[in-house]
């Protein structure tokens, strides 16, 4: 498989050229393309360009509506829920996490949940927001049913990420992981690739371990059985039932209390993926003074990093410092692409005209 750099400005412009392409406003796409690219510059592949083939799908399959008009249906001073009408995900997941800043920045606290959306991107995104304007920011989101829970067969949960991120110095801490071993994109990744999953990862239509992502993503889009593990495997003995339990969290939080659908009725309405979605922001200048907060955070930190290292090992990372670093490689060195995904932005240039704007690549 052969891996190509392309440079990230051109594929931003590329990537806003697309979702013009398609009938977003100039707006909107900026908006999609900086959720997007954000994976990207984090080095996280699964969730990047990579998934325009995904998004190609959805929007020309009509699931995302591009003339939705989100609405607000019901509303406190510290929460709403939004009706999302079909709404592209990243669209909606930055108007609501901004709603709950808003509130946050008001009252102290703003909750708002999504129903009815389609997929968001990376959940650290909307975290992050909170963060760089000085607040505590989370956000879950539910997916379509990969999960399947302990002492399953069936699938009956999404990846329900959870992102949590604050200020802190010398970087934020910012931590976004999927409920599941792996989110989808791994495994459509490891298609792409050729490769075979490590044992522990999925389970076929049986209930047994599978090493081939093909199988076990054709199995979950034909709801066929099966499908990946949660955090922690299979079984009680490695703890895959506190995954599980963390996934049941995002459902709680994103569907239930949206009023929307959970995981296992994802996509199984003609026409609609009925994504649902939760963003919380909190101001902690609520318990005392926030410089003297982030200190504190910032010490522990350094702590941490400071501690004594496993054999072999010369650093502790804290969550967001790989991506930290990842963002200044890739704006020096560009994104890397395997040549499959290049081939898929080829196709979709031609179809929505943006073309002339594709990057030209260097073989990495």
């Amino acid at each position: 498989m052969k891996y190509y750099h392309v440079d990230y400005d051109k594929l931003r412009l590329f990537s806003v050229r697309v979702f013009q392409g398609y009938g977003f406003s100039e707006e909107q796409s900026n908006q999609i393309t900086d959720v997007l690219l954000a994976a990207d510059l984090s080095g996280i592949e699964s969730h990047g360009v990579q998934r325009l083939i995904r998004y190609h799908k959805e929007i020309t399959g009509g699931l995302v509506k591009l003339d939705a008009k989100p609405e607000v249906v019901f509303e406190t001073p510290l929460s709403a829920v939004i009706e999302g009408n079909d709404c592209m995900g990243q669209i909606l997941g930055v108007q609501a996490m901004q709603m709950a800043i808003d509130k946050a920045k008001a009252s102290g606290f703003g909750m708002i949940t999504v129903r009815n959306s389609n997929h968001y991107g990376i959940a650290g995104y909307y975290a992050k927001m909170a963060a760089d304007q000085g607040l505590i920011g989370m956000s879950m989101t539910n997916t379509e049913a990969i999960m399947v829970p302990t002492f399953g067969r069936q699938a009956m949960l999404g990846t329900n990420p959870i992102a949590f991120a604050m200020p802190a110095d010398p970087t934020p801490y910012v931590f976004d992981a999927a409920t599941t071993v792996v989110p989808r994109g791994k495994l459509e990744v490891y298609v792409k690739r050729g490769n075979g999953l490590p044992i522990g990862w999925a389970l076929d239509e049986t209930g047994h371990d599978s090493s081939d992502p093909d199988r076990v993503l054709t199995n979950i889009i034909n709801k066929t059985g099966g499908g990946i593990l949660p955090l922690g495997g299979s079984g009680e003995l490695t703890s895959g039932y506190k995954g599980y339990g963390f996934a049941m969290l995002c459902e709680i939080a994103s569907a239930i209390l949206s009023g929307g659908t959970t995981s296992n009725y994802i996509y199984k309405t003609p026409g609609r993926a009925n994504i649902a979605h939760c963003f919380i922001a909190l101001d902690y200048g609520m318990f005392g003074d926030k410089k003297e907060i982030e200190a504190s955070l910032s010490k522990y930190l350094q702590e941490v990093r400071d501690s004594a290292k496993a054999e072999g090992e010369d650093r502790i990372y804290i969550h967001g410092e790989k991506e930290a670093e990842a963002k200044e490689r890739v704006l020096r060195e560009g994104v890397s692409l395997n040549e499959k995904t290049y081939a898929e932005m080829q196709m979709i240039g031609e179809y929505t005209g943006a073309s002339e704007y594709l990057p030209p690549y260097l073989e990495a």
